[in-house]
This record gives C-alpha cells, sequence and structure tokens, in this order.
C-alpha cells in the first residue's frame, strides 16, 4: 500500500504503517488519500462484510469510518501525540449487497485535546450508504511506542 501523503506547515510528516493490520487487515480496507485533511480509503463488499440477511453490516461500516477518521486525527495531531476514538455516530443510509465502498474523512474540528471528524461512504462512488461522525481523543503518545 503507497497512500498519497499531504502535510501541512503546523504538522511534521508523520509515517503511517505498510500494513494497517488488525482488523482493517481483517476487512480489506485499503488507504487512497492520507493527510491531515483528507483522508480516503476504499474496502470491497463481500460475503464477509454481510450480517446474516447478506448485507453489509453496519458495524463493518463504521469499522471503515473510525479507520480513516483514526489516521486523519493522527496525521494532523501534533508531534508526538496520536489519536484515539472517544465516540462514533453513524447514520446507515443505503444497503449494500456488493462492490466497492469509498470512506472519505475530513476534519470538522482540530484541537488541542480532541477533534471531529466527518466521514462519508459511498458504494462504487456514487450513491451515500453511510454518515459518520468520529470524535477522537488526543493524547500523547507512550515514549515506547
Amino acid at each position: 500500500m503507497s497512500p498519497d501523503s499531504s502535510s501541512n506547515s503546523t504538522t511534521a510528516a508523520k509515517d503511517l504503517p505498510d500494513d494497517l493490520g488488525g482488523v482493517a487487515g481483517l476487512l480489506d480496507i485499503d488507504l487512497v488519500e492520507t493527510g491531515p485533511e483528507r483522508v480516503t480509503a476504499t474496502m470491497p463488499v463481500t460475503p464477509k462484510h454481510h450480517q446474516p440477511f447478506g448485507v453489509l453490516h453496519g458495524g463493518v461500516s463504521v469499522v471503515l469510518a473510525e479507520t480513516v477518521a483514526s489516521i486523519g486525527a493522527y496525521l494532523a495531531a501534533p508531534e508526538g501525540h496520536s489519536a484515539v476514538g472517544m465516540e462514533v455516530n453513524a447514520n446507515h443510509v443505503r444497503s449494500v449487497q456488493k462492490g466497492r465502498l469509498a470512506a472519505v474523512a475530513t476534519p470538522l474540528h482540530t484541537g488541542r485535546t480532541t477533534h471531529v471528524w466527518d466521514v462519508k461512504i459511498h458504494h462504487e462512488g456514487e450513491k451515500l450508504v453511510c454518515v459518520s461522525r468520529c470524535t477522537m481523543a488526543i493524547v500523547q503518545q507512550d515514549a515506547s511506542s
């Protein structure tokens, strides 16, 4: 994965891992664009992403939303700080059975101790599937990380 990176003048460039791993890896989330003002990722919708009734599980949309918001908040946080989720709200507005989703996260608020990110998830680049708002805590990184 080699996402495009951008930086702003108030935040030093930060590195992201080559492999997102964890649940993002299990769900095949791929970063497309990363920066402190916008993060974009895509994810396929396959049967492994479904709830028992054959459509995209709402929790999977929430994982995708929190992934892009977390990366954006991390990149926008001051040097020596990271971002962790505090609250996620998601409105699922359309069901999906297959195809590819694109999630775009943009900041609504970037404060000293919290960030709020808006995430919109579209199916096949067209129809809106989910709208999410993610509140992130900005925390000092442990010296061992």
